[in-house]
This record gives C-alpha cells, sequence and structure tokens, in this order.
C-alpha cells in the first residue's frame, strides 16, 4: 500500500503532461533551433560582442578617425621595417668592406720580423764602413736596401704603411715609449729616436711605433732684469693767480 505523503510514490507525482512550458525551456528551445541573431557565426565570445557593440555606436566620423589611426600606425610600422632592412644592408656592406679590407691582417703582422730583419742588416753598416768593403760585399748591401723597398712597396699596395716619427711629438694612439733620455735641444715629448717602425692598415693601428722621447726640453733663457727708469721731474706748483691779471680769453672791462 502506497503512502499519500511519499513524494517518490509515482502515484503522488504530478502530472506534467500537457503543462505549459517555462520561459527558461522557451530559450532553450530556441538555441538548440538556431533562431538568435548569431546563429550564422555561431555564439560569439565576450570580446566580439563588445567590438560588435562599440562599432554599432561609432558614427561614420569616429569611424573614419579610427580607420586613419590604423592607416598612421600601420605606416609607421613600414617605415620602421625599411629602416632596418636599410641598417642591416648598409651593416652587411660594412662588414663585408672590412672583411676584404683586414683579411690579411694576421699574415701583415707576422711578416713585419722579415721588415725589421732586413733594416737591422742595413743599419750594422755606416757609410764610412761601406767604403772600406770590397765590391761584392757593397753590392749585397745595396741588393738588401733594394729588397727592403720593394718590400714596403708590396706592403702599402696592400693598406699596410709604415709609421716613422722621427722629429714627430709623441702620440700614445701611434707610439709606445721604450725610454725617456733629457735632450735640452727639443720640446719635451719629442720623439728623438725610433727603436722600431710601427705601421697601420687601413685606419686601424698594426703595431706601435717604439720609440724614444725627449725629458724636459729646450732651456729657457733668463730675462734681464729691468733696468731702472729715470725719474722725471715734478712740474711746478701753478702760480697762485693774480686778481688783478687778467686771465687769457677773459673780457677787460674797459668801462671805469
Amino acid at each position: 500500500m502506497s503512502d499519500p505523503k511519499d513524494p517518490q510514490d509515482p502515484q503522488n507525482m504530478p502530472d506534467t503532461e500537457g503543462a505549459p512550458e517555462t520561459p527558461a525551456e522557451d530559450a532553450a528551445a530556441a538555441d538548440s533551433t538556431g533562431d538568435t541573431p548569431w546563429a550564422e557565426g555561431g555564439e560569439p565570445t565576450s570580446k566580439e560582442a563588445l567590438e560588435a557593440a562599440a562599432d554599432a555606436l561609432l558614427t561614420p566620423e569616429a569611424q573614419i578617425a579610427e580607420l586613419e589611426s590604423q592607416v598612421n600606425d600601420l605606416r609607421d610600422r613600414l617605415l620602421r621595417a625599411v629602416a632596418d632592412a636599410e641598417n642591416t644592408r648598409k651593416r652587411a656592406e660594412r662588414d663585408k668592406q672590412d672583411a676584404s679590407k683586414y683579411a690579411m691582417t694576421s699574415f701583415a703582422r707576422d711578416i713585419l720580423s722579415v721588415g725589421d730583419n732586413m733594416r737591422r742588416a742595413i743599419d750594422t753598416l755606416s757609410e764610412e764602413d761601406r767604403q772600406g768593403v770590397p765590391e761584392p760585399v757593397r753590392n749585397l748591401i745595396e741588393g738588401v736596401e733594394m729588397t727592403e723597398r720593394e718590400f714596403l712597396s708590396v706592403m702599402e699596395r696592400h693598406g699596410v704603411k709604415a709609421i716613422n716619427p722621427h722629429g714627430e711629438k709623441f702620440d700614445p694612439n701611434l707610439h709606445q715609449a721604450m725610454f725617456e733620455a733629457p735632450d735640452p735641444t727639443r720640446p719635451a715629448g719629442t720623439v728623438m729616436e725610433v727603436v722600431a717602425t710601427g705601421y697601420v692598415i687601413g685606419d686601424r693601428l698594426l703595431r706601435p711605433a717604439m720609440v724614444g722621447i725627449s725629458k724636459g726640453g729646450p732651456a729657457v733663457a733668463p730675462q734681464p732684469a729691468a733696468e731702472a727708469a729715470p725719474e722725471t721731474p715734478a712740474d711746478p706748483a701753478p702760480e697762485a693767480a693774480d686778481p688783478d691779471k687778467p686771465t687769457p680769453g677773459s673780457k677787460i672791462d674797459t668801462k671805469a
């Protein structure tokens, strides 16, 4: 026997057949049939809905201003991209030129010792010693000098130039001071001796010139003491003016 108070008893459950549908059920049924305004594109996201609502509220003038802003932004991006591409092209061209100009840097630095040895061999004999040597030895020395000149010419043809700063002012960017000696005949900081020739390749320093520089400078001649100037006589004191004597330029009253 069923309990009349039991809600789960099938006999006590209300009959829902023929009952009117609720509004929620109507909305669900409408969604299931696809009769919503967004049926063609699917249900929009919240961002899309906000953008669509904002576009609907914009006036024609506001829409034109928005489009002009987008065009300006795209133009700015395009100009930046073109500038970046041009800078990249110039950088690549500069790197290519540097690679071609300084490709022989390591080779040139290693072969400098060959030129140094030829110069040392030439400097071993002075002009007086050359006069007393046999003809074959003199010819050998001249051949070494010609070889050195050809060596420097070939190096310069490939962008390597020698630095011989004798008598010039010391430049720490190109010279390396090996010693310092007093020399009153030269200004202080003058290159008085070149121990080893320096070299540059292009606009880069390949090897600094090793030099000796002067210290002190020429002696300054003492200035003669100023002679005492002769005393000038003082001007005589002006005489007291005579009231009865007319002064120059004044008119004399002739009326008694």
